[in-house]
């Protein structure tokens, strides 16, 4: 929990300092009846009082005063809540070597199902487009919040030869910046954008992973990479075998130096899993949210609880 207006905690000195001063008063009175040697005569003079009834009823005032105090420090709770009007783009893999089945049926397959899965863990406001990459990038589909259009082009997705890392960067890059284009937001900041690329392979065409991630840089969109596959699949390249492991150092430094997140998933379900954690990333921002109203509540009924039972007890209000 965090306060806004942390300075009025002060107020819980004065607190502090009032049940100091009744618990003085009541020292001060025993000292004073101390003194009297015949009990029978102060008995007689001093009426029988509610004993620790009466503290209760106090400290449930005290305890109100502080609560109201808290209140007004304008104490808050860390909430998540969707964010709106974000822009992601989902650049994949669709290289050759995606056809490897070190991951079951096939990487290809494999990463169809969970890409489909992070479509539906993003919030329904969030515009989401899609490129693909092999020796060239496309976009496939340009940022929205139509969750089928993503889908089906998902399951339309065809492999090809090559593998262009750099050129899916840059050309996400300008998906976005196109979309944002079209964004009357006047005054408004610009909403946040994020790529999210999957590649299983080597950048072997286009423009290389340092300038891809200047260009990110300078864009001030983070890159999030995922390394999926394992180091030791393998593809049957005209009768031999041909292996195609993970480049994982290229995409973490993609991730690194622009701000991004990097994951490894060697399965289906650790690519379903680092999707959704994505998501959850991407979809959704924590915001402070004011709960001073706890304890307003909290403090008025401590307030009216203590001065119910002082009047009930002793006849008082406090």
């Amino acid at each position: 929990m965090t306060f806004q207006a942390p300075l009025w905690l002060l107020g819980l000195v004065v607190v502090a300092a009032l049940v100091a001063f009744y618990v003085v008063l009541q020292l001060r009175r025993r000292a004073y009846a101390a003194r009297f040697t015949n009990v029978d005569l102060l008995s007689s003079l001093v009426p029988r009082r509610p004993g620790w009834r009466r503290h209760l009823a106090f400290g449930l005032v005290a305890l109100a005063l502080a609560a109201l105090v808290v209140s007004l420090a304008v104490p808050s709770t860390e909430v998540r809540v969707p964010r709106e009007r974000a822009t992601v783009i989902m650049a994949v893999d669709v290289s050759l070597s995606m056809q490897a089945t070190d991951v079951e049926p096939s990487r290809f397959e494999a990463m169809q199902t969970a890409a489909k899965e992070f479509v539906d863990v993003l919030p329904a406001r969030i515009n989401l487009g899609l490129v693909s990459f092999a020796g060239t990038a496309t976009t496939v589909v340009t940022p929205t919040t139509d969750r089928g259009q993503v889908r089906s082009a998902i399951d339309n997705l065809e492999l090809a030869e090559s593998t262009a890392i750099g050129e899916a960067v840059f050309t996400s890059l300008t998906a976005i910046a196109n979309y944002q284009a079209t964004l009357n937001a006047g005054d408004e900041e610009v909403p946040p954008a994020r790529v999210v690329l999957l590649s299983d392979g080597y950048n072997t065409v286009g423009r290389d992973d340092t300038q891809a991630i200047t260009a990110a840089a300078d864009a001030g969109v983070p890159v999030s990479t995922i390394a999926f596959g394992t180091d030791y699949g393998t593809l049957d390249i005209d009768g031999e075998r041909v292996p195609v492991p993970v480049d994982r150092d290229t995409l973490e430094r993609i991730a690194d130096e622009t701000g991004g997140s990097y994951s490894e998933a060697a399965s289906a379900a650790e690519l379903e899993a680092v999707y959704e954690d994505l998501g959850s990333q991407i979809g959704y921002t924590v915001e402070p949210r004011d709960v001073s109203y706890w304890f307003v509540r909290g403090g008025v009924l401590l307030a009216l609880l203590g001065v119910l039972l002082s009047l009930v007890w002793t006849n008082r209000l406090l």
